[in-house]
């Protein structure tokens, strides 16, 4: 990978991080520095957070799973994308406040279960490994 690529694959990742981290951690500051009308819950912002932070993630795998034989944004990053993204779902279905019918917590449960079940499964069949 050329010097660019790498520059460019280092700043996007922290950038996906840092936005991420905020998203997860500090969703109302977000919202208030934005001037964006205020919201009963923080679940749609920190599932965002989760995502992106998953996404940086895969970018730093990108980055620097070559020397591993790991590649990024393919099935290395859907990896982290899968587990984040899942498991900030299920923290939000546990211990949330969410005013979700039962339908959509059924659904969202199954959603959480397939990701991250997937997620576990490639990570123990290692098939985000190139041999």
């Amino acid at each position: 990978m050329n010097k660019k690529h790498r520059v460019l694959l280092t700043i996007d990742g922290i950038v996906n991080l840092v936005l991420g981290l905020i998203l997860l951690f500090s969703p109302a500051g977000l919202i208030k520095v934005l001037g964006l009308p205020p919201t009963d819950t923080y679940f749609y912002a920190s599932i965002l957070g989760a995502v992106l932070f998953g996404i940086g993630l895969a970018l730093f795998i990108e980055l620097y799973g070559a020397f591993a034989g790991i590649r990024g944004l393919g099935l290395g990053g859907a990896i982290a994308i899968n587990l984040f993204g899942g498991g900030v779902l299920l923290v939000w279905l546990v211990a949330g406040p969410l005013d979700v019918p039962l339908h959509g917590r059924v659904i969202l449960w199954i959603v959480a279960a397939v990701v991250l079940i997937i997620g576990l499964v490639e990570l123990v069949a290692k098939s985000w490994k190139y041999e």
